[in-house]
């Protein structure tokens, strides 16, 4: 099958997609020439990108396993994109099969993988809606029919806060999500963090990033994620890079001089 017959209505294939990009990154195939081609302008800003991606879905799995044994049932992935291995509803229904895991996305494409991947999985929905309208997202009909919000419901907010540039909208989010949460309610974020990186290189990155369907990356640190997880009670330890939030079987050093990507996890 050519990339033109697999591309879905409403894409243009000619624009870079993140959510394609980080297939790429992690190895996957659900990708045009454009996302490749940007995907490898990255790589040559930033060599480690696959890497950090890497661990940005280890970080993932190890939380979502956590809040499942945990107790936690309920989990929205806002921003969740292509299917890759381990996802969450897999991580979580080993644990806890009877979980309720709803996917959101703003990516056509995202929906065709998702929706074909679940459609015999009745405790896991995708669900097209986009996080700069939080509103509108937490009361569409699919999550709302999908979530008991008066029961403990994790957020996950995995490398997608850094999409968006404006620092009232993403102060926003946070704040609309935190009050549709009960307490015992779980909030996790990655967001990428250019600590390493020279003005010329954050610059060019940004210069690709300003040519996909995102438009933009914008670094946060860790004071910055802090703040955005106020009202919550921020799991041990703390906000630090990826590869140093609890790792499993090693000890690894939180060295914020060399993070690409940064996670916490708050209980309200």
């Amino acid at each position: 099958m050519t990339e033109q017959n697999r591309v879905p209505a409403g894409v243009d294939p000619s624009i870079p997609s993140v959510a394609r990009m980080y297939d790429y990154y992690l190895g996957g195939k659900d990708n045009f020439a454009s996302d490749r081609e940007a995907a490898e302008q990255i790589v040559r800003i930033v060599p480690d990108i696959r890497r950090i991606a890497r661990d940005n879905r280890a970080f993932l799995s190890r939380v979502v396993e956590l809040l499942a044994r945990q107790g936690v049932r309920q989990f929205l992935d806002i921003g969740s994109g292509l299917p890759t291995q381990d996802n969450v509803h897999q991580v979580v229904h080993r644990v806890a099969p009877e979980s309720r895991v709803v996917y959101v996305d703003n990516d056509p494409i995202v929906m065709v993988h998702g929706r074909a991947l679940l459609e015999d999985n009745v405790f896991t929905s995708v669900v097209q809606a986009d996080m700069r309208e939080p509103e509108r997202l937490l009361a569409h009909p699919q999550i709302e029919g999908a979530l008991d919000f008066t029961r403990p419901v994790a957020v996950l907010m995995i490398s997608m806060l850094h999409f968006i540039p404006d620092e009232d909208l993403v102060t926003r989010i946070m704040a609309v999500i935190r009050e549709r949460l009960v307490p015992g309610s779980y909030l996790v974020i990655t967001h990428a963090f250019a600590a390493d990186v020279s003005p010329d290189s954050y610059e060019a990155g940004q210069e690709v990033y300003r040519s996909t369907s995102a438009g933009a990356l914008t670094s946060r640190g860790p004071e910055r994620l802090a703040e955005l997880m106020r009202g919550s009670e921020l799991l041990e330890p703390g906000v630090v890079p990826v590869e140093a939030w609890r790792p499993e079987g090693k000890e690894v050093t939180a060295d914020f001089t060399k993070a690409g990507i940064l996670g916490v996890v708050g209980r309200l």
